[in-house]
């Protein structure tokens, strides 16, 4: 009987030691593949990337010459502007 029950089982843990012998073939042969097309991918900078890059630039440098005009208000406001200030006098004509 202890032998009759392996003999029975092993048909059906065949099958299972295929599929998973196959599947292990197919992600080694398809590992290489993955790991240059991930290197490439890290080297190289999509359009869309670029764009978000150049965005976010500009809004930076915005955000700077907006902090540099308040504090040029300020000083203008105080009467204490710097040489290169512009500060909002009016000329009479």
């Amino acid at each position: 009987m202890r032998l009759l029950l392996p003999l029975l089982l092993a048909p059906a843990l065949s099958g299972c030691v295929v599929g998973t012998v196959a599947s292990t073939a197919v992600d080694l042969a398809t590992l290489p593949v993955k790991a240059v097309s991930a290197g490439v991918d890290a080297v190289t900078t999509s359009q869309s990337e670029a764009d978000q890059k150049r965005g976010r630039e500009l809004r930076r440098e915005e955000e700077r010459r907006g902090r540099e005009a308040r504090a040029m208000a300020e000083r203008c406001r105080r009467g204490r502007p710097l040489p290169t200030d512009v500060c909002g006098t009016v000329q009479p004509r």
